[in-house]
């Protein structure tokens, strides 16, 4: 039997200035920056990687620059909101009078499944919301940010629960429950709460069905989510499973901070990712995130990257 899915990994989405959405997360979000490097798929643009203190996997919000790209538009077939998690209701009051200050677009504190959630968007329409962790159960947070703007008992310390809207809810709803093993937790009209590995607000998905406009990729959109296995013997696991299954797939990607495995499902792309071995591997954790990282399969063209990209300052160590 293939190995279970252990929680959310991390999620990657678009951003049109790589700039404005880094003062975002750090300044205002208080989630540190632990990778800035280069998508290696497209290296002549960033993929920024903003976590909690020490970039554990679970905690992980990823972003691609495109700054040329036009902007996307909500609708179904795409992962609509992201949801983050805060350790109580007190945190949710504290970023609601946070975002106030910064002029943050929000919703107010509302509540979704009996827990309590803050919905917000950043400026190019990205959509979040943060989840409360009190009494909650299941995927263990990660660690706040030491140093970072936000008290450390309000910080936000992980992924939380991630909203996949679709026109094909019963067949998707079918293949999170038998391939992924995802468990249904909760199902109201048109809507499925998913447990992933050990559950809770680490380990969830909201699968909604919507019938209306379809979303259309661009910047303010997310680009895929990946979810949680440990090790490579795992991943290889997946991958034959895949074959069995006669689902497309990428094969195995060294990206050297995890391996990946992507597939997609009808509209939406979903990559199974590695625990390790890490972000601290290249940088020490002092200076996480403030300087052009690149894994050693890139490094020869480093003068080649720095003069394509263009440079901004994240340094914050003294």
């Amino acid at each position: 039997m293939t190995d279970g899915l252990l929680g959310i990994h991390h999620v990657t989405a678009m951003t049109d200035d790589a700039v404005r959405n880094y003062k975002f997360f750090t300044e205002v979000l208080g989630m540190r920056l632990v990778k800035k490097t280069v998508n290696q798929d497209d290296i002549h643009t960033y993929h920024t990687f903003f976590a909690d203190d020490v970039g554990s996997p679970g905690t992980d919000m990823t972003f691609f620059d495109f700054p040329d790209v036009p902007k996307g538009a909500s609708g179904s077939n795409s992962i609509s909101r992201v949801g983050l998690r805060v350790p109580d209701d007190a945190a949710l009051e504290y970023y609601l009078e946070r975002f106030k200050a910064f002029g943050v677009k929000n919703e107010g504190i509302q509540e979704l499944f009996d827990k309590k959630v803050l919905p917000f968007e950043e400026a190019d329409g990205q959509k979040y919301q943060l989840f409360s962790d009190e009494n909650n159960q299941g995927v263990a947070p990660g660690k706040p940010w030491k140093n970072g703007p936000v008290p450390q008992d309000k910080a936000i310390y992980g992924l939380g629960p991630i909203e996949i809207t679709v026109s094909y809810f019963d067949d998707f709803k079918k293949v999170l429950s038998e391939v992924y093993d995802m468990k249904p937790i909760l199902e109201e009209d048109n809507v499925t709460l998913f447990n992933v590995g050990e559950g809770g607000n680490g380990g969830q998905i909201i699968l909604r069905k919507d019938e209306t406009t379809p979303s259309r990729q661009g910047y303010g959109q997310v680009h895929h989510v990946s979810f949680r296995v440990k090790d490579h013997e795992t991943i290889k696991k997946w991958e034959a499973k895949y074959n069995e299954l006669g689902m497309g797939h990428s094969g195995n990607v060294d990206r050297f901070y995890f391996e990946a495995l992507y597939t997609r499902v009808g509209d939406i792309l979903i990559e199974l990712s590695t625990d390790g071995p890490g972000f601290m591997d290249d940088e020490p954790y002092e200076t996480l995130g403030e300087s052009l990282a690149l894994p050693p399969f890139l490094e020869s063209k480093r003068e080649y990257i720095e003069g394509q990209i263009r440079p901004f300052n994240t340094k914050r160590s003294k």
